[in-house]
């Protein structure tokens, strides 16, 4: 869609401003905003009084704050609460991360708040009503450039941090008050459709891996012939199974072994750049789909002596982080005690990774992810139904070629929910840096 422009513009003396609109000014953010740092802490003292603390998640994952999220429940003095309520208009921005690029990410308070205080690691940014609209301030915040001044100026190596004064001297365009109110209007309205796009892309993403799921999972307990002869597993989430499938649990057909690591796993002498062995983390699975491929890490070959080596086509189980994940390492590689591998498995490994990732198996241990408790114990106990050699093959094939097809769609369903939010953060950053003018929009 074409939008408007405005007719006259000026040089704004930013570089990454380039030219704004004539009538716009430039102002550091203590000249249209007062900033303050929060020292409430989540402690629950007795002789305080009973609130709600709106922390760093809950502004990183909520663009607004509002009285109906589910926030920390804490206590705070008489003067913690004068100082830190939040008020309808503030606008509340990360300034501490483990990631650079996860500073000065904002949210914006909707109504007065007398119980719900800004927490540790958030800024709190009340505008001056006269100068600056609370709205257009929190759309300057989510916009390029803008919010890019204070992701450069945050230091660090490990955890970032974003000083009082880099936020006080943050430079923002700033139009007459009532050009901000329809500019965020009108960003009100737009991100309104483009969020309502994005969420019926999100649901039919959650359909297809549904469809993906069920597939997995009837193939590998029913197999591909809708009239195979069944019988009676006596395993809940097998139910029935084809007649001359075999009912075995998985300590029958293998060992159950745990990973092993060196100690301490920050000791430099365990690892080498050059190593032979990848080094796998819980991040490097929970990165990877059906193979492992990669990994940050590499181990010496003392740190190798001291860990669990596998070799390519070897399959591994998490039992730690994402928990009840499978994958296949495609390199040589060192696990440690967060997972379990099969050392004597001489079935189709292919096979069992479909079993495992159909998240059936662990019905009635808990939800597949952090909630799982496995062990060796447990995952050796687990039941399967076997079908012969070649079956399993044809089972693999036929899978592979169906969740590929599925995989295909939600990737080409991601890529356009990308764009979105590309345009998205595009179109914001066009309105509150007046590169399009918007006034006719919200007339």
């Amino acid at each position: 869609m074409k939008w408007w422009v405005y007719p006259k513009y000026k040089s704004s003396g930013v570089a990454w401003f380039g030219d704004i609109p004539e009538h716009w000014d430039i102002e550091k953010l203590k000249h249209i905003s007062s900033v303050q740092f929060s020292n409430v802490d989540k402690n629950t003292v007795e002789s305080e009084e009973p609130v709600r603390l709106c922390n760093y998640v809950d502004v990183y994952y909520n663009e607004f704050i509002t009285a109906t999220l589910e926030l920390m429940e804490a206590t705070a003095t008489q003067s913690e609460i004068q100082k830190f309520r939040l008020h309808e208009g503030d606008v509340l921005i990360t300034k501490d991360s483990e990631a650079w690029d996860d500073i000065a990410v904002p949210a914006y308070v909707t109504g007065n708040h007398d119980r719900i205080l800004c927490g540790y690691h958030l800024a709190q940014i009340r505008p001056n009503s006269e100068r600056i609209d609370g709205k257009y301030l929190f759309r300057s915040f989510c916009s390029r450039g803008i919010n890019d001044q204070f992701r450069v100026a945050a230091t660090g190596i490990t955890r970032y941090g974003l000083g009082k004064y880099w936020i006080d001297n943050g430079l923002f365009p700033v139009p007459p008050i009532n050009e901000q109110r329809a500019i965020a209007a009108f960003l009100d309205r737009e991100t309104a459709r483009i969020d309502t796009l994005i969420e019926k892309k999100e649901r039919q993403i959650e359909l297809l891996q549904e469809k993906r799921s069920a597939l997995i999972s009837h193939a590998v307990t029913k197999g591909l012939d809708p009239n195979v002869k069944m019988k009676d597993s006596g395993i809940e989430w097998l139910g029935k199974i084809p007649e001359h499938w075999r009912l075995l649990s998985i300590k029958r057909l293998t060992l159950v072994k745990r990973g092993a690591s060196p100690r301490p796993i920050d000791d430099p002498k365990y690892f080498d750049e050059e190593g032979e062995y990848a080094w796998v983390r819980i991040a490097d699975v929970t990165a990877s789909s059906r193979y492992l491929e990669t990994t940050t890490q590499r181990l010496s070959e003392l740190g190798k002596s001291l860990s669990v080596p596998l070799e390519p086509g070897d399959l591994f189980l998490s039992i730690a982080g994402t928990v009840g994940k499978p994958i296949i390492t495609k390199i040589k590689c060192c696990i440690h005690d967060g997972f379990v591998y099969f050392p004597q498995y001489r079935e189709n490994k292919e096979f069992l990774y479909y079993v495992f990732a159909s998240g059936q198996p662990y019905h009635g241990l808990g939800k597949w992810g952090t909630q799982l408790n496995l062990n060796t114990n447990i995952v050796g106990g687990i039941h399967i139904g076997l079908p012969p050699e070649a079956e399993q093959d044809t089972i693999v094939a036929y899978l592979d070629q169906e969740t590929a097809r599925i995989d295909a769609l939600i990737e080409k369903i991601r890529k356009s929910i990308d764009l979105l939010h590309e345009y998205r953060t595009a179109l914001i950053t066009a309105a509150v840096t007046g590169k399009i003018d918007v006034r006719k929009e919200v007339a």
